[in-house]
């Protein structure tokens, strides 16, 4: 459980709360620590995956708290500019993807929770790995809004990562609601259709004759009552 993969997603989750603490204090100095924070742990988000495959040290613990730990560490960073949105907001219009991407975060949760309870499991796309990119990336610049025109750039890449965090909320819904339907019995016209081809095309199975054995069955007599061996013994005795 505690080997390096494991150990960098635990230190994902450890910082968060060192990043939200910036919302109280407001010297620029540890805004910009909680920005390096921030950028470091997103960085471990692929060592850990690196590491495992890498030493292959793959567990199902690293499989559960992995997106927990991202799920945790995104929410945070927007919570923090949400809550300083005079100095990293430009435009209140990028309030919509930051709405977007908690919603996501929120409904993908709810998926996997339901589907993990039918043991069915939910694997990450590469759309999805593109989405956390940006979405780190962007995040990261917004809370680096000190440096040059880092915020407006940042803005401009969580509007893709907003895009991209929708498309793969949909897919993952769509999975879902594929799952529900194929258990409550509803199959899509041609589904039927295929089934109902293939049975025509299949050729009729030959009948196979029956094999006949000889059984042979032994008598034996069958064993004399308790009574009338009773009553056999009584007439010997009298004859004697």
């Amino acid at each position: 459980m505690y080997n390096l993969p494991n150990l960098l997603t635990i230190s994902r989750i450890a910082v968060i709360p060192l990043i939200f603490i910036s919302v109280y204090f407001p010297w620029a100095w540890y805004a910009y620590f909680a920005a390096i924070l921030f950028i470091v742990a997103s960085i471990t988000d692929y060592l850990d995956g690196y590491f495992a495959r890498l030493y292959n040290q793959t567990s199902a613990f690293g499989r559960l708290l992995d997106p927990i730990a991202d799920k945790l560490l995104v929410g945070s960073a927007l919570v923090v500019i949400l809550a300083k949105s005079d100095t990293m907001v430009s435009l209140k219009i990028t309030y919509i993807p930051i709405f977007v991407i908690l919603c996501r975060e929120i409904l993908v949760s709810g998926l996997r929770e339901f589907l993990r309870e039918v043991n069915v499991g939910m694997p990450v796309t590469r759309l999805a790995k593109w989405k956390t990119g940006f979405q780190m990336t962007a995040l990261s610049m917004m809370l680096l809004r000190g440096f040059w025109c880092w915020g407006q750039i940042g803005e401009f890449l969580l509007w893709i990562a907003g895009i991209l965090t929708f498309i793969t909320g949909y897919q993952y819904f769509q999975k879902s609601l594929d799952y529900v339907k194929e258990t409550e019995g509803v199959l899509k016209p041609e589904a039927k259709e295929i089934v109902v081809e293939i049975k025509a095309k299949a050729p009729a199975a030959k009948k196979e004759k029956p094999i006949k054995t000889a059984v042979t069955i032994k008598k034996t007599p069958a064993k004399k009552s308790a009574a009338k061996k009773q009553s056999v013994k009584k007439a010997k005795a009298s004859k004697k």
